[in-house]
């Protein structure tokens, strides 16, 4: 992981004396130091400071602006910490915050408690204050309330972070696009412009014609040394391995071309493949598991949010990939949905070794076979997302899912999929879905949940829709008019 750090900033003031304020900051450590040690936390935790006037507080937001490792702060007022004092600074902090509502002491002390006790712990006096000054501003804010040691805050404050780092990643994610979309696609359009100012994200062309000069320019040697790697890792399913050798050029050129770019997703086209014989399938997963974000037909809002849950969820272990819906199974109690792609579905999500096989593509100009990894998808919970272009706003679409083990064996489809279940049910999830303008392609992630990608949401001032358990129709279409009409009035 980056080296991302998240800042502890503890509000009081010097109404208390010395005395307290010294014990205000010996505590502050002593709970920073153990959150940072705690393995639901994912990313270092540091105790920055207690601030106690507005210039202090000002001075911590401008200093966390411009330090690339802050990704964001997280606060709470051991004493009462008068909101007035925060306005300058939560004004110009730019940073993903959060307010753990917590305090030091877990119990209240029978026999101890008195005024001095009173006057340094007030927590719930000042984290209230805190609060207001929070919903008065109208800025974003995560509110984790628990104590400091348990797991179930501690385990949020972790997921929240990891949302913060994603933040992190958009507002500096540059997406190398080969070629364009697939034409006369709707969904795959977007304004460029206004991703780049709302999200970060710097989205810009290079012609097919510069990845195959880098492909030309891949030697044997090289390829003989990742034939080797996935002889390693995967089972080879063909004998056409000048095939599988072809897919390796491609690997090698375009991780080559995005890091000499600076790009972290990129996306191509089967309609744009001049001067090359295979469309990447085999070289789009392998990067994919690297941790690069992918986007087929040209679509890069897709690939860029590929890239951004990799880094939302890398260590957790699960999986997410690039995802496209492409069939049903309608058959009354066993209703279920088959994700798929041509090639790219990145290997994360294999339940068991994935196989290298060649097969012919129907589509597109492929003069050879593309290799590809062919595998079934893990089952357990999950999600699939959608950020689509509403025209003015960009929209975050989330629906919770179950993936399965498959029902059928499908032993002439040549490609990876997953099976799931979509809720609430598929028919009413599939309804939801096209009420809300979800994309056919999608994120699919056994990591990302729907309150991360909510706090991914938040923070990047985007629009958030979430399909559950609980959502019906009606609940749905009434939400969407009103997210309309207040968009509309921002």
């Amino acid at each position: 992981m980056k080296a991302r750090e998240f800042w502890f900033v503890v509000g009081s003031q010097h109404l208390y004396g010395p005395e307290v304020l010294e014990t205000v900051a010996a505590r502050a450590q002593e709970m920073a130091d153990a959150i940072n040690a705690s393995d639901l936390i994912p990313y270092k935790f540091i105790y920055k400071a207690t601030v106690k006037t507005s210039e202090e507080i000002t001075k911590m937001a401008k200093e966390a602006n411009y330090d690339d490792n802050c990704c964001g702060i997280v606060t709470w007022c051991h004493t009462f910490s008068p909101s007035k004092m925060w306005i300058g600074g939560l004004e110009i902090l730019q940073k993903p915050r959060c307010h753990f509502a917590t305090q030091y002491n877990r119990e209240i002390p029978n026999d101890e408690i008195d005024m001095d006790f009173m006057n340094l712990n007030q927590a719930a006096h000042g984290d209230r204050e805190h609060g207001f000054i929070g919903a008065r501003l109208g800025k974003a804010v995560k509110v984790i309330m628990g104590y400091w040691k348990d797991e179930a805050p501690l385990r949020e404050l972790g997921l929240w972070m990891r949302a913060a780092a994603a933040v992190d990643e958009s507002r500096n994610l540059k997406v190398c696009r080969f070629g364009d979309n697939m034409r006369n696609v709707a969904v795959t359009e977007g304004d460029k412009v206004e991703a780049q100012r709302v999200l970060g994200w710097e989205v810009n062309t290079w012609a097919v014609g510069d990845l195959v000069k880098e492909m030309n320019a891949v030697t044997e040697e090289e390829i003989d040394a990742l034939m080797a790697e996935y002889a390693e890792k995967y089972t080879m399913n063909t004998d056409k391995l000048d095939h599988v050798r072809y897919q390796a050029r491609e690997e090698i050129a375009i991780k080559r071309h995005l890091d000499s770019v600076g790009c972290k997703a990129y996306t191509n086209t089967f309609e744009d493949l001049y001067g090359m014989e295979q469309l990447p399938g085999l070289a789009s997963q392998r990067l994919m598991e690297q941790g690069y974000g992918y986007g087929g037909e040209g679509d890069w809002k897709v690939a860029a949010m590929t890239r951004i849950i990799k880094v939302m969820c890398e260590g957790m272990g699960g999986g997410s990939a690039f995802m496209e819906d492409y069939t049903y199974h309608l058959t009354e109690g066993q209703e279920y949905s088959l994700g798929a792609h041509m090639l790219e579905v990145c290997p994360t999500l294999a339940a068991d070794k994935p196989r290298i096989e060649t097969h012919h593509l129907g589509i597109g100009m492929n003069d050879k076979d593309p290799a590809r990894l062919v595998f079934e998808g893990k089952k357990g919970k999950g999600t699939v997302c959608s950020l689509v272009d509403m025209g003015g706003r960009m929209r975050l679409i989330v629906q919770d899912i179950e993936a399965v083990e498959p029902i059928m064996e499908m032993p002439n489809l040549p490609v990876a999929r997953v099976m799931w279940r979509a809720y609430p049910d598929l028919c009413t999830g599939a309804k939801l879905w096209i009420l809300a303008g979800g994309a056919h392609h999608t994120v699919l992630s056994y990591d990302a949940t729907a309150e991360m990608l909510e706090d991914w949401a938040e923070m990047m001032g985007i629009e958030y829709i979430h399909i559950g358990k609980e959502t019906t129709v009606e609940s749905l279409k009434n939400k969407l008019i009103w997210n309309d009409l207040a968009w509309k009035l921002r």
